[in-house]
């Protein structure tokens, strides 16, 4: 299946002071995709780096912004905005991590609730990368400097698996992975109410929400493609006010910004303790945090092609949590 998707949809923000570059390029032909057309124009980009500025509207025809998914027509100008290099480079920290595994190539770390994965805007230090930088030095410039060694992302309250790519050989085979959709993650959630049926597919298109760009919504119009799979695996009863909740096993097919925090709102089941996307009154249930943990990974390991499978076990304060929901 084509993937018209970025890597967990990480990207970047641009530099404050950093200077861009515009570039017009005449399409030959047409037919492609816009994506696949750019690194064919600039075999020294990646895909992944070209996605990056399509989602911040910087590849355009005329003055309309395009999607990765354009397709080109002969003679079109098209502009591309080339941000300038990276000049901030991530230092070591000495943070501690949970090593689940590591090897040569690769490392698998069960990620705390409250860590933002990569250095960025309001959290240049005690991100997962500074510590994973001062474990291991040699990861520098693998990928990029900010985020040396990231092919994917949990947001900053999600705990859970998380893979690390050691060198650049094993960082392109991953972010392949991820582009063709051969790696499978199992989220745990706790939510509101009880999903009718126990189990199936959410499929709805995820973009950013038009009153608050720093939220993401399902997009009544435009929006990417997305569809995440749950399973119900407890369900629960408060004895003081009879409301119950859902214990889920979340599988997102695609990779957006916040796909099942989304999803689960949408479909009026929001995960407790989500303080962005959960607008229901307090209840009884007393979550210390969001009660959302990538349980499971599982994907091709580059240097031997075998299938392997790692997973993080939950964290005390949410085992703890549903421990007392089930008394």
């Amino acid at each position: 299946m084509a993937s018209d998707f970025l890597f967990d949809d990480l990207v970047d923000e641009l530099p404050g002071d950093a200077e861009a570059e515009p570039l017009t390029l005449v399409a030959a032909a047409g037919g492609d995709r816009l994506d696949k057309w750019l690194v064919g124009q600039l075999p020294e980009r990646s895909r992944s780096e070209v996605q990056r500025w399509i989602e911040a509207g910087l590849v355009s025809a005329g003055s309309r912004p395009l999607r990765a998914s354009h397709r080109i027509v002969a003679g079109t100008e098209i502009t591309v905005i080339i941000p300038a290099a990276e000049t901030y480079a991530a230092e070591p920290e000495p943070i501690p991590l949970d090593i689940l595994y590591q090897d040569a190539d690769l490392l698998v770390i069960n990620k705390p609730a409250g860590m933002v994965v990569h250095p960025g805007a309001g959290n240049w230090h005690g991100t997962l990368v500074n510590a994973v930088l001062y474990h291991c030095p040699d990861l520098a410039g693998v990928g990029g400097a900010r985020r040396p060694g990231i092919v994917h992302r949990l947001d900053k309250d999600t705990s859970g698996v998380i893979l690390v790519a050691k060198n650049d050989a094993t960082h392109r085979a991953l972010q392949a992975q991820f582009q063709a959709r051969t790696v499978h993650k199992t989220y745990w959630a706790l939510v509101y109410g009880l999903l009718s049926p126990a189990q199936g597919e959410i499929v709805a298109p995820i973009g950013r929400d038009p009153r608050d760009r720093k939220r993401m919504a399902v997009a009544q119009s435009g929006g990417r493609p997305a569809a995440t799979r749950y399973e119900t695996i407890d369900s629960y009863r408060l004895p003081a006010t009879g409301e119950r909740l859902s214990w889920l096993a979340c599988h997102p097919l695609t990779g957006r910004t916040h796909q099942i925090r989304v999803h689960l709102a949408y479909v009026k089941h929001p995960i407790v303790g989500d303080e962005v996307y959960c607008t229901r009154r307090k209840t009884a249930v007393r979550c210390p945090r969001m009660f959302l943990h990538a349980e499971r990974i599982s994907f091709r390991q580059p240097s031997t092609g075998e299938e392997v499978e790692f997973s993080a076990p939950l964290a005390d304060d949410l085992r703890a949590l549903l421990d007392a929901l089930a008394t």
